[in-house]
């Protein structure tokens, strides 16, 4: 329990059982003093019964209506609410609950109506699935960061210089391409190494966006780097022989260093924070390898030959700056959460005090 209680979980009891066992239990279990009768319960009003549920670290003499209704009071409060049972009197609650947990030994009923079903004795593998979901969390996150910044690397750049310049910087072909390999380094999310948060987490999607909005708009500024040295420098110098060739040099741009990008997506920190997967290196290694390929020896497209290397170099200089573009964005939206998050409580808590002198 205390670990649980660690990860910001909070544990009550719910039991049939009399008071004063429920108590006994409570306390060698380290659950906690305030056990409650439910008969309180049903004769409080709604805000009053609230009041307990939130308090209460458990409840005795309860009947099976009483377990559904302390689940529905505190998901009526916001809070994410799990429950394990093993008869058919739980069932109701366990179907209620955001996560139902038919223990070991539990009836047909109560399996059928919870979401998890344990096979072995214990309760700890709960603490597995919520470390486990934590991580889930984690890589639809990167997946989500990831996603936008690829996009707006490769929307922006594209439109701007069609507007800007009145040229295709890539074809259709590319386009396709671009798709096809940075599906390896995606599905390869799924099983990446990520470390689960210590408290309970929930999608902050405006950090999301000006996250992965920070890191696709400098990803556009270097790919449009890249396209300005191939026409304006190695085009006009005669170095490429046509513009197909500068379109291969900018497509190499946005395939390799663009795949790198789902490094620095995955993490709060330094890219280098956490070691990534195998899966995730190996299907990043050799999608941008395969690519390396094709641009240098013109599968495809224009041949650009050892200028593929000069790629991987200016791709590794470019994610080192894009990293650090995105360790000042957490900065940036993390101190503004704080401001914003410290207002709202000053505001709440002035508010809370007028009603408490009438």
């Amino acid at each position: 329990r205390v670990l649980v209680r660690s990860m910001g979980v909070r544990v009550k009891m719910v039991t049939g059982d009399h008071t004063i066992i429920a108590r006994q239990i409570a306390g060698e279990v380290n659950i906690g003093p305030d056990i409650v009768p439910a008969g309180e319960l049903r004769a409080a009003s709604d805000r009053k019964a609230k009041l307990l549920v939130a308090k209460a670290d458990g409840f005795s003499e309860v009947f099976p209506e009483d377990k559904y209704e302390i689940v529905e009071l505190l998901q009526e409060m916001g809070h994410i609410t799990g429950m394990t049972g093993d008869g058919v009197n739980d069932a109701p609650a366990l179907k209620k609950a955001d996560c139902g947990v038919a223990v070991d030994g539990a009836t047909d009923a109560a399996k059928s109506a919870a979401d998890i079903v344990l096979t072995l004795p214990g309760l700890s593998v709960i603490i597995d699935a919520i470390k486990e979901s934590r991580r889930i969390f984690q890589r639809m996150q990167s997946y989500a960061i990831y996603r936008i910044s690829e996009t707006i690397d490769v929307l922006f750049f594209t439109v701007l210089a069609i507007l800007i310049f009145g040229q295709y910087p890539v074809n259709a072909v590319m386009i396709v391409l671009l798709a096809i390999f940075n599906d390896f380094p995606i599905m390869a999310i799924a099983n990446d190494n990520v470390s689960y948060s210590p408290r309970p987490q929930q999608w902050k999607m405006r950090r999301v966006i000006i996250v992965g909005s920070l890191l696709g708009f400098t990803n556009v500024f270097f790919t449009f780097l890249v396209y300005l040295i191939g026409k304006d420098i190695l085009l006009s110098r005669g170095i490429f022989t046509s513009f197909e060739q500068v379109k291969t040099l900018v497509f190499a741009e946005l395939a390799i260093a663009g795949n790198m990008t789902v490094f620095l997506a995955r993490c709060r920190g330094p890219f280098w924070a956490i070691r990534p997967g195998k899966g995730l290196i190996w299907s990043s290694f050799l999608s941008k390898l395969f690519v390396s390929f094709l641009c240098a020896f013109g599968w495809l497209m224009a041949p650009i030959g050892w200028w593929v290397a000069a790629i991987w170099g200016y791709a590794a200089i470019q994610m080192m700056v894009t990293d650090r573009m995105k360790l000042f964005a957490y900065s940036l939206v993390e101190h503004e959460d704080a401001y914003f998050g410290h207002h709202h409580h000053r505001k709440v808590h002035g508010q809370r005090r007028v009603p408490a002198g009438t």
